[in-house]
Protein backbone atom coordinates (compact mmCIF):
# COMPACT_ATOMS: atom_id res chain seq x y z
CA UNK A 1 0.00 0.00 0.00
CA UNK A 2 2.79 2.18 0.91
CA UNK A 3 4.79 1.49 -2.29
CA UNK A 4 1.39 2.49 -4.16
CA UNK A 5 2.14 6.06 -3.06
CA UNK A 6 5.30 6.74 -4.65
CA UNK A 7 3.69 8.37 -7.49
CA UNK A 8 5.82 10.68 -10.23
CA UNK A 9 4.10 13.12 -9.58
CA UNK A 10 5.59 13.79 -5.66
CA UNK A 11 9.11 15.69 -6.39
CA UNK A 12 10.12 15.35 -2.65
CA UNK A 13 11.65 13.12 -0.64
CA UNK A 14 9.52 10.01 -0.21
CA UNK A 15 10.97 7.25 2.06
CA UNK A 16 9.81 3.95 3.44
CA UNK A 17 10.86 2.92 7.41
CA UNK A 18 12.63 5.95 7.87
CA UNK A 19 14.88 5.73 11.15
CA UNK A 20 13.10 8.98 13.21
CA UNK A 21 16.53 8.81 15.40
CA UNK A 22 18.05 10.43 12.45
CA UNK A 23 15.64 13.00 12.92
CA UNK A 24 14.67 13.91 16.44
CA UNK A 25 17.41 16.02 18.90
CA UNK A 26 17.23 12.89 21.29
CA UNK A 27 18.41 10.67 18.66
CA UNK A 28 16.38 7.82 19.15
CA UNK A 29 12.80 6.59 17.68
CA UNK A 30 11.79 3.73 15.53
CA UNK A 31 11.22 3.93 11.69
CA UNK A 32 8.51 6.08 9.93
CA UNK A 33 6.12 3.68 7.57
CA UNK A 34 6.16 6.25 5.57
CA UNK A 35 8.79 9.13 5.25
CA UNK A 36 7.65 12.52 2.82
CA UNK A 37 9.57 15.73 2.75
CA UNK A 38 7.63 17.91 0.77
CA UNK A 39 9.51 20.12 -2.24
CA UNK A 40 7.00 23.17 -1.84
CA UNK A 41 3.77 24.10 -0.56
CA UNK A 42 1.53 22.47 -4.13
CA UNK A 43 3.79 19.31 -3.61
CA UNK A 44 2.56 18.39 -0.08
CA UNK A 45 -1.02 19.90 -1.32
CA UNK A 46 -0.99 17.21 -3.77
CA UNK A 47 0.44 14.26 -1.32
CA UNK A 48 -2.21 15.16 1.19
CA UNK A 49 -4.75 14.80 -1.84
CA UNK A 50 -3.38 11.21 -3.16
CA UNK A 51 -2.92 9.75 0.14
CA UNK A 52 -5.36 7.36 0.73
CA UNK A 53 -7.82 8.77 3.75
CA UNK A 54 -7.25 5.73 5.88
CA UNK A 55 -3.94 6.31 6.78
CA UNK A 56 -2.96 8.47 9.59
CA UNK A 57 -0.38 12.09 9.06
CA UNK A 58 1.91 12.40 11.57
CA UNK A 59 3.85 15.92 11.08
CA UNK A 60 6.50 17.40 12.38
CA UNK A 61 9.35 19.84 12.77
CA UNK A 62 12.70 20.05 14.15
CA UNK A 63 11.93 16.96 16.05
CA UNK A 64 13.65 19.41 19.03
CA UNK A 65 10.26 18.53 21.35
CA UNK A 66 10.05 14.90 20.37
CA UNK A 67 9.80 11.58 21.69
CA UNK A 68 9.39 8.26 19.38
CA UNK A 69 8.77 5.42 20.90
CA UNK A 70 11.02 2.62 19.82
CA UNK A 71 8.13 1.07 17.83
CA UNK A 72 7.99 3.80 14.88
CA UNK A 73 5.08 5.55 13.85
CA UNK A 74 2.47 4.00 11.61
CA UNK A 75 1.15 6.09 8.50
CA UNK A 76 2.45 9.03 6.81
CA UNK A 77 5.20 11.16 8.54
CA UNK A 78 5.35 15.03 6.86
CA UNK A 79 8.79 16.49 7.85
CA UNK A 80 8.63 20.66 7.65
CA UNK A 81 11.58 21.13 8.69
CA UNK A 82 13.79 23.50 6.06
CA UNK A 83 10.87 23.93 3.42
CA UNK A 84 8.65 26.82 4.44
CA UNK A 85 11.69 29.33 5.27
CA UNK A 86 10.51 32.74 4.15
CA UNK A 87 10.66 35.58 6.20
CA UNK A 88 9.21 39.18 5.57
CA UNK A 89 7.93 42.19 6.76
CA UNK A 90 4.47 43.42 5.41
CA UNK A 91 2.44 46.18 5.47
CA UNK A 92 0.04 47.19 8.67
CA UNK A 93 -2.46 49.26 8.37
CA UNK A 94 -3.13 50.12 11.79
CA UNK A 95 0.28 51.05 12.15
CA UNK A 96 1.99 47.85 13.98
CA UNK A 97 5.19 46.49 12.97
CA UNK A 98 4.43 42.60 11.09
CA UNK A 99 6.17 40.07 9.58
CA UNK A 100 4.86 36.59 7.57
CA UNK A 101 7.17 34.02 8.81
CA UNK A 102 7.04 30.09 7.45
CA UNK A 103 7.01 27.38 9.96
CA UNK A 104 10.47 25.98 9.37
CA UNK A 105 12.51 29.29 10.34
CA UNK A 106 14.58 28.53 13.14
CA UNK A 107 13.13 30.74 16.39
CA UNK A 108 16.83 32.63 16.72
CA UNK A 109 16.74 33.41 13.04
CA UNK A 110 13.11 34.98 13.30
CA UNK A 111 14.57 36.76 16.85
CA UNK A 112 17.94 38.10 15.07
CA UNK A 113 15.49 39.25 12.03
CA UNK A 114 13.24 41.15 13.82
CA UNK A 115 16.02 42.69 15.91
CA UNK A 116 17.71 43.93 12.84
CA UNK A 117 14.39 45.45 11.45
CA UNK A 118 13.71 46.98 15.10
CA UNK A 119 10.90 44.78 15.44
CA UNK A 120 10.22 44.11 19.61
CA UNK A 121 9.96 42.76 21.79
CA UNK A 122 10.90 39.79 20.08
CA UNK A 123 14.28 38.40 21.89
CA UNK A 124 12.65 36.10 23.73
CA UNK A 125 12.70 34.32 20.32
CA UNK A 126 15.74 33.01 20.98
CA UNK A 127 15.51 31.45 23.69
CA UNK A 128 13.15 28.91 22.18
CA UNK A 129 14.90 25.77 20.85
CA UNK A 130 13.13 24.15 17.65
CA UNK A 131 11.10 26.62 15.07
CA UNK A 132 8.73 28.64 14.67
CA UNK A 133 5.67 25.57 13.80
CA UNK A 134 6.67 24.19 17.05
CA UNK A 135 6.06 27.60 18.87
CA UNK A 136 3.05 27.60 17.59
CA UNK A 137 1.41 24.29 17.76
CA UNK A 138 2.82 24.73 21.44
CA UNK A 139 2.48 28.29 22.16
CA UNK A 140 6.13 28.30 23.42
CA UNK A 141 7.91 30.99 25.12
CA UNK A 142 11.02 31.92 26.69
CA UNK A 143 12.25 34.90 28.96
CA UNK A 144 8.79 35.95 30.00
CA UNK A 145 7.58 36.17 26.63
CA UNK A 146 5.03 33.60 24.44
CA UNK A 147 4.25 32.48 20.54
CA UNK A 148 1.12 33.91 21.04
CA UNK A 149 0.91 36.95 22.11
CA UNK A 150 1.83 38.36 18.62
CA UNK A 151 -0.07 35.63 16.32
CA UNK A 152 -2.49 37.96 14.26
CA UNK A 153 -3.62 34.97 11.64
CA UNK A 154 -2.10 31.69 10.40
CA UNK A 155 -2.06 29.54 6.72
CA UNK A 156 -3.03 26.59 7.72
CA UNK A 157 -3.51 23.05 5.15
CA UNK A 158 -5.39 20.26 5.94
CA UNK A 159 -6.11 16.80 5.70
CA UNK A 160 -7.57 16.80 1.76
CA UNK A 161 -4.34 19.18 1.14
CA UNK A 162 -6.80 22.03 0.96
CA UNK A 163 -5.15 25.59 2.51
CA UNK A 164 -6.66 27.92 4.84
CA UNK A 165 -6.28 31.68 6.26
CA UNK A 166 -7.07 31.59 9.86
CA UNK A 167 -7.14 34.71 12.38
CA UNK A 168 -5.82 34.28 15.44
CA UNK A 169 -8.88 34.39 17.42
CA UNK A 170 -9.70 30.62 15.93
CA UNK A 171 -7.72 29.34 18.02
CA UNK A 172 -7.81 28.42 21.76
CA UNK A 173 -4.59 29.28 23.48
CA UNK A 174 -2.48 28.93 27.04
CA UNK A 175 0.16 28.31 28.86
CA UNK A 176 2.01 25.65 26.06
CA UNK A 177 -1.68 24.71 24.64
CA UNK A 178 -2.86 25.56 21.59
CA UNK A 179 -6.42 24.43 20.09
CA UNK A 180 -7.99 24.68 16.87
CA UNK A 181 -9.67 23.44 14.02
CA UNK A 182 -8.69 19.35 13.60
CA UNK A 183 -6.21 17.96 11.14
CA UNK A 184 -5.01 21.09 10.07
CA UNK A 185 -0.85 21.80 10.25
CA UNK A 186 0.73 25.22 10.22
CA UNK A 187 2.20 26.33 6.93
CA UNK A 188 2.76 30.25 8.20
CA UNK A 189 1.83 32.83 10.50
CA UNK A 190 1.98 36.67 11.10
CA UNK A 191 2.90 38.03 13.62
CA UNK A 192 2.71 41.68 14.99
CA UNK A 193 5.25 43.52 17.42
CA UNK A 194 4.84 46.43 19.08
CA UNK A 195 6.39 49.85 17.41
CA UNK A 196 7.50 51.63 20.82
CA UNK A 197 9.71 48.66 22.12
CA UNK A 198 12.51 49.03 20.64
CA UNK A 199 14.60 45.42 20.60
CA UNK A 200 18.32 44.58 21.61
CA UNK A 201 20.70 42.67 19.74
CA UNK A 202 22.95 42.61 23.48
CA UNK A 203 19.71 40.87 25.58
CA UNK A 204 19.44 38.15 23.07
CA UNK A 205 23.39 37.83 22.90
CA UNK A 206 22.79 37.66 27.07
CA UNK A 207 19.71 35.51 26.89
CA UNK A 208 22.16 33.03 24.45
CA UNK A 209 25.17 33.24 26.71
CA UNK A 210 22.67 32.34 29.76
CA UNK A 211 21.18 29.45 27.38
CA UNK A 212 24.59 28.41 27.16
CA UNK A 213 25.57 28.31 30.95
CA UNK A 214 22.35 27.01 32.02
CA UNK A 215 21.81 24.22 29.64
CA UNK A 216 23.41 20.83 28.79
CA UNK A 217 23.61 21.92 25.57
CA UNK A 218 25.97 19.56 23.90
CA UNK A 219 23.80 16.34 25.06
CA UNK A 220 20.96 15.33 23.03
CA UNK A 221 17.77 16.56 24.42
CA UNK A 222 14.48 17.62 24.04
CA UNK A 223 15.00 20.84 26.05
CA UNK A 224 12.51 21.45 28.67
CA UNK A 225 10.84 17.85 29.76
CA UNK A 226 7.86 19.27 31.57
CA UNK A 227 6.06 22.72 32.16
CA UNK A 228 6.31 25.11 34.69
CA UNK A 229 3.56 24.14 37.21
CA UNK A 230 1.73 27.53 38.46
CA UNK A 231 3.42 29.68 40.40
CA UNK A 232 7.13 27.24 40.80
CA UNK A 233 9.09 25.70 37.92
CA UNK A 234 9.63 22.01 37.06
CA UNK A 235 14.03 22.08 37.49
CA UNK A 236 13.46 23.35 40.87
CA UNK A 237 11.07 20.57 41.84
CA UNK A 238 13.07 18.05 40.23
CA UNK A 239 16.55 18.79 41.65
CA UNK A 240 14.78 18.83 45.20
CA UNK A 241 13.04 15.98 44.89
CA UNK A 242 17.54 14.64 44.54
CA UNK A 243 16.45 13.45 41.12
CA UNK A 244 19.74 15.18 39.26
CA UNK A 245 21.74 12.82 37.46
CA UNK A 246 19.51 9.89 37.78
CA UNK A 247 19.94 7.80 34.99
CA UNK A 248 17.89 4.80 33.62
CA UNK A 249 19.98 3.37 31.57
CA UNK A 250 21.69 5.61 28.53
CA UNK A 251 19.22 8.26 29.78
CA UNK A 252 19.41 10.99 32.52
CA UNK A 253 18.55 13.76 34.29
CA UNK A 254 21.01 16.30 33.29
CA UNK A 255 23.35 17.43 36.57
CA UNK A 256 23.23 21.44 34.79
CA UNK A 257 19.51 21.67 34.34
CA UNK A 258 16.96 19.24 36.09
CA UNK A 259 14.14 19.83 33.99
CA UNK A 260 16.38 18.01 30.52
CA UNK A 261 16.78 14.79 29.96
CA UNK A 262 19.98 13.76 27.62
CA UNK A 263 20.88 11.41 25.73
CA UNK A 264 24.57 10.12 27.21
CA UNK A 265 24.78 7.61 24.33
CA UNK A 266 23.25 4.44 23.10
CA UNK A 267 19.57 5.63 25.18
CA UNK A 268 16.53 3.66 23.75
CA UNK A 269 13.26 6.12 23.39
CA UNK A 270 11.63 3.47 26.30
CA UNK A 271 14.45 4.47 29.21
CA UNK A 272 13.78 7.67 28.10
CA UNK A 273 10.22 7.54 28.85
CA UNK A 274 10.61 5.76 31.66
CA UNK A 275 13.03 8.06 33.23
CA UNK A 276 9.87 10.96 32.26
CA UNK A 277 7.43 8.81 34.24
CA UNK A 278 10.16 8.06 36.98
CA UNK A 279 10.42 11.77 37.31
CA UNK A 280 7.03 12.82 37.64
CA UNK A 281 5.97 10.08 40.00
CA UNK A 282 8.82 11.31 42.34
CA UNK A 283 8.23 14.60 42.10
CA UNK A 284 4.35 13.99 43.20
CA UNK A 285 5.36 11.70 45.87
CA UNK A 286 7.68 14.30 47.44
CA UNK A 287 6.04 17.68 46.89
CA UNK A 288 2.52 16.95 45.83
CA UNK A 289 2.50 18.30 42.74
CA UNK A 290 1.82 16.39 39.36
CA UNK A 291 4.31 17.61 36.52
CA UNK A 292 2.61 17.74 32.91
CA UNK A 293 5.28 17.18 30.41
CA UNK A 294 5.93 19.42 27.37
CA UNK A 295 7.58 16.92 24.93
CA UNK A 296 5.01 15.30 22.36
CA UNK A 297 5.21 11.60 23.11
CA UNK A 298 4.79 9.47 19.61
CA UNK A 299 4.51 5.73 17.87
CA UNK A 300 4.50 2.46 18.91
CA UNK A 301 6.16 0.93 22.11
CA UNK A 302 8.17 -2.12 21.56
CA UNK A 303 6.80 -5.19 23.24
CA UNK A 304 9.48 -7.06 25.07
CA UNK A 305 9.44 -10.82 24.88
CA UNK A 306 8.40 -13.26 27.93
CA UNK A 307 11.29 -14.84 29.02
Amino acid sequence: MMAALMHPTVTGTLRVNEPMSRHTSWRVGGAAELFFKPAHLEDLSRFLRELDSDIPVFWFGLGSNLLVRDGGIRGAVIAAAGVFKDLEKIGDPVGGHRVRVGVSVPCTRLARQCIRWGFGPSEFFAGIPGTVGGALAMNAGAHGGETWQHVRSVTTIDRRGEIHKRSADEFTVAYRSVRGPAMEWFIDAVLEFDPAVDPSMDVLKEMLARRKDTQPLGRPSCGSVFRNPPGDHAARLIEAAGLKSHRIGGAEVSSKHANFIINRGGATAAEIERLIDHVQQTVAEVHGVRLVHEVCIVGEAVVEAME
